[in-house]
């Protein structure tokens, strides 16, 4: 499903948009499906899969995918939009074709689920599809967990059902962050970089219609669904369900997982701010080397505290705050990094270390009890900025003491006469 990942990595694809399908009469034999196709490994945005239906008439000649997935990279402060949330997706409509095609290429799985629907409800949903696919209404603005190319599928199936449809829970209580975190395994930094970004709303418990952003979840669920039709009359909402293109797991198959996970990056991290950190203490004073490794490390601290600042206050993606991350990834971690250049500012640097620092300790004590899912790798990058201040709040006292004792010396010293 080709939808909006609000991490690190942006990649963008332009599709060729169909016009809408004139408008015919279909005849009995007509038959509606939901297409799922699976992950593909090529892209971080079709990692999810996608969803798409099928209108498909022999008699008519109707041979129609609506494909709610489009989206124009070409439109006017197109990445601003995008990092925003404000990226309006199109309804396209492809012959079958066509669709295998695409996905024939890129070796991912495509599976049909023809729907129980009365002659009556496939020519409704065909109309209502057709006119919303029309240039003035095939745009809408998309939401990556609520109104996406997997919920739009659903939402008009459910509308131009034959009766309410029922949907069998899921065995497993889950989150957004637990669906999303399940279509990134083996990309263990796509997986940290959603997990900072998305704050404490993706961890509430989601039920199983939330579930069907996920196009596999949709399937699945459609696949167990009933229709409620009245009191006495109650059938499956899948008629049957078949396999339209087989998977090729020689071209589309998952990258080799890196050994240098976030988890190992934010060890080694530790390790050396620990190296550095006793090298200084030995020494007693600040050097170049101590001075240069606290700007990079506190600035890119506070850069991704402004990418969260951003997500949090400016963007429309949803369960983006509040974010946890912000304790240890936050803009006054920039700020002071420049401020580490300016002498007069030492006392505003100072004041900054003890607060990061205290805040810090808290953080650290209290990482369990935090009602958001954070990374493991958070506690060693934390612990990298806390061992830092600490030991710059450290050196910043005994240098103080000594000089006071040195001034104090001097002084008597004066006083006797010497």
């Amino acid at each position: 499903m080709k939808r909006l990942i609000p991490a690190v990595l942006l990649l963008l694809l332009t599709l060729a948009v169909s016009p809408a399908p004139a408008q015919v009469q279909l005849s009995d034999s007509a038959k509606i499906s939901l297409l799922t196709a699976s992950p593909w490994h090529g892209a971080v945005y079709a990692l999810f899969g996608h969803t798409a239906i099928f209108v498909q008439d022999d008699s008519t000649g109707v041979n129609a995918v609506f494909n709610y997935g489009y989206f124009d990279s070409s439109q006017p402060n197109f990445i601003y939009h995008f990092v925003r949330g404000e990226t309006d997706y199109i309804l396209g409509v492809t012959s079958f074709q066509d669709f295998l095609s695409e996905y024939a290429h890129r070796g991912q799985q495509v599976i049909a689920q023809e729907l129980n629907l009365s002659p009556d409800k496939k020519q409704q949903l065909y109309e209502a599809l057709s006119v919303n696919a029309l240039p003035e209404n095939r745009e809408y603005r998309y939401n990556y967990f609520y109104d996406n190319c997997a919920t739009r599928p659903r939402d008009m199936v459910e509308h131009y059902a034959d009766g309410l449809i029922q949907y069998s829970p899921t065995p497993q209580e889950q989150t957004y962050r637990d669906l999303v975190k399940e279509c990134v395994v083996g990309y263990p930094w796509l997986h940290f970089g959603i997990d900072l970004i998305i704050g404490n709303d993706a961890d509430r418990t989601i039920d199983v219609r939330e579930k069907m952003f996920i196009p596999r979840y949709l399937m699945d669920s459609f696949n167990d669904a009933s229709v409620q039709k009245n009191d006495t009359l109650r059938f499956s909402l899948v008629q049957q369900k078949e396999i339209v293109l087989e998977p090729n797991s020689e071209t589309n198959s998952p990258k080799a997982v890196s050994k240098f996970t976030p988890l190992a990056a934010a060890i080694l991290l530790l390790l050396l701010t620990l190296f550095i950190s006793l090298t200084q203490l030995f020494k007693l004073s600040p050097t170049k080397l101590t001075l240069f490794y606290d700007t990079i490390l506190f600035g890119i601290a506070g850069l991704g505290g402004g990418i969260l600042f951003f997500m949090m206050f400016f963007s429309a993606h949803p369960a983006m705050r509040p974010n946890w991350n912000f304790v240890w990834l936050n803009l006054f971690a920039l700020i002071a990094a420049f401020l580490f250049w300016v002498k007069s500012a030492k006392n505003v640097v100072y004041f900054y270390q003890i607060i990061n620092f205290a805040v810090l300790t808290l953080f650290l004590l209290l990482w369990w009890l935090i009602p958001q899912t954070l990374p493991a790798a958070t506690i060693p990058f934390s612990m990298s900025l806390w061992l830092r201040s600490g030991t710059n709040i450290l050196i910043w006292r005994k240098m103080k003491l000594k000089n006071k004792r040195f001034r104090s010396s001097r002084y008597l010293k004066a006083g006797w006469g010497q």
